[in-house]
């Protein structure tokens, strides 16, 4: 049985001919979110995302049978797409409204782009390796996933034409917070990064003011590294 319409914000599209989600696939999604729960992700709209959001599309074939485990995979240009509790944990932190505006630093396979737009954000997606981004750019829409901005470009660098931001996640581990991603950032606002060479300690800042910021960490993670254009 093939479904035409996976969420409210889906458009309806000829499954039959490009894509498959079966009975199955929302089964396995939902064991998946149940997991996530247990683990502690607490935030029932992230959770009720994950339920949602076909991830076995957002890999290659070869994986589909594995698409729901909470585990990592390659995708293309040697990156990663990231295992679930991480994109629900990052997702969660952020405590995402609707039509809150979002700078995303890392589109990859378009997984974590797809879950803030179900949230209800408006996305703004960094990605700079080329590859991905036209195999993103290319699924997303098939998908009925609409960001507002997908772009190809250096993530160090933000979107300075589209700040400010909400809130702005980074989806690759960096050594350093970019200092123009925390002028991008409204007063307020949430910046979710993964912080690190090897090993990242997933960290969070709010803007309290123009000049001051309030840290929080929260534990180790493994990403691939943010790279920094330097031409």
């Amino acid at each position: 049985m093939y479904f035409g319409i996976f969420t409210s914000i889906f458009t309806k599209i000829n499954v039959t001919q490009i894509l498959k989600d079966t009975a199955k696939h929302q089964g396995l999604r939902n064991q998946l979110a149940k997991i996530l729960e247990e683990k502690g992700i607490t935030d029932k709209s992230v959770l009720d995302a994950i339920k949602k959001i076909p991830r076995h599309l957002f890999l290659n074939s070869s994986f589909e049978d594995f698409a729901y485990q909470d585990k990592a995979f390659p995708i293309a240009a040697g990156q990663t797409i990231s295992q679930p509790y991480t994109v629900a944990f990052q997702s969660q932190l952020l405590q995402v409204k609707k039509d809150d505006k979002i700078l995303e630093i890392g589109t990859g396979s378009g997984y974590q782009t797809a879950v803030l737009c179900m949230l209800g954000a408006k996305v703004f997606s960094v990605e700079r390796q080329n590859e991905l981004f036209k195999i993103t750019s290319a699924l997303l829409p098939k998908l009925g996933i609409r960001p507002k901005h997908l772009s190809f470009g250096d993530g160090y660098k933000g979107l300075p034409n589209h700040a400010p931001f909400d809130s702005i996640i980074v989806t690759a581990g960096a050594p350093i917070i970019p200092k123009p991603l925390m002028a991008q950032l409204k007063i307020g606002g949430r910046l979710v990064i993964p912080l690190g060479e090897n090993e990242q300690v997933m960290t969070m800042l709010i803007r309290k003011n123009e000049t001051q910021f309030e840290k929080h960490e929260f534990g180790e993670f493994r990403f691939v590294p943010l790279l920094e254009n330097k031409n």
